[in-house]
């Protein structure tokens, strides 16, 4: 745990910092990154030692109550921030609620205009899901040497753009591993292998919100059968409700109030005065 100040001055403790990240550098699976949108998520991450979240600008705040100590990486929405004043003002906005860097899968000139600034910028690079079209379906970066050379040539530029670290999202494992030593970024692999600082998967994933999960993470549990479970038992409770009110059963005197006999009888008299 290290004590920093934030970007709102705030004394804080944090399990990991970019000088921390930075250092770790060829130590692979130092640090864990999940996903977290709410308080509750970012408290499980929380209580599970997870060295580092990440989120929507938007929610940076409520992520940062349930997780004072985590590492928060804020992402930029491509709708949210379009031109350069409103990149910078939404990025400070969420350093100043709680965020420690940024991520943005924009082009460099905005990686190196937040990083003038001294902001945190992590990069996006390998398979971009909002830029899928341009590759045309989902799979794997770096299947054929041209591609896996393309993908280094693209990491050297975001690294000379300003960025610390980069997300690599399904860059095949050996590409991944070469391209890591050779690459003065701070790794994160989501689906991209082992060789990387920061291993990262999706929350709902791990938890195993959904039956299935791609093929790159694994499910260490199963929200989904317990959604399944509240969801029958509220079906269930709202169909015994509709029931008794059906049949009258529903308010019954327990569930209702009432006053004295005389005093019923009194309202009664003043009622025909």
């Amino acid at each position: 745990m290290s004590r920093i100040f934030s970007w709102a001055s705030q004394a804080c403790d944090r399990r990991a910092t970019v000088a921390s990240l930075k250092a770790s550098k060829g130590a692979h699976g130092t640090f864990a990154q999940v996903t977290a949108e709410t308080e509750d998520e970012a408290s499980a991450a929380e209580q599970a030692g997870i060295e580092m979240l990440v989120c929507r600008a938007a929610n940076v705040r409520a992520v940062r109550a349930g997780a004072p100590s985590a590492f928060i990486t804020a992402a930029l929405g491509f709708a949210n921030a379009i031109t350069d004043e409103e990149i910078l003002r939404t990025a400070f906005a969420a350093l100043v609620d709680g965020a420690d860097a940024v991520l943005t899968g924009r082009r460099l000139e905005v990686v190196a205009l937040l990083a003038s600034e001294d902001i945190p910028v992590v990069g996006h690079l390998g398979f971009v899901p909002r830029k899928s079209t341009w590759v045309g379906q989902v799979r794997a970066v770096g299947k054929t040497a041209q591609e896996a050379l393309d993908l280094y040539q693209k990491f050297r530029r975001l690294e000379d753009a300003g960025a610390f670290a980069v997300e690599a999202e399904l860059v095949t494992a050996r590409v991944m591993a070469e391209i890591a030593r050779r690459s003065g970024l701070v790794t994160i692999s989501l689906g991209s292998g082992p060789a990387a600082e920061v291993a990262f998967l999706f929350m709902s994933d791990i938890c195993g919100e959904t039956e299935t999960v791609p093929r790159h993470a694994r499910k260490y549990g199963d929200i989904a059968s317990l959604n399944s479970q509240i969801a029958a038992e509220r079906a269930r409770a709202l169909t015994a409700f509709r029931r008794d009110i059906a049949l009258s059963c529903f308010p019954a005197m327990a569930e209702t109030a009432s006053l004295t006999p005389s005093d019923f009888d009194s309202f009664l008299r003043k009622l025909d005065d």
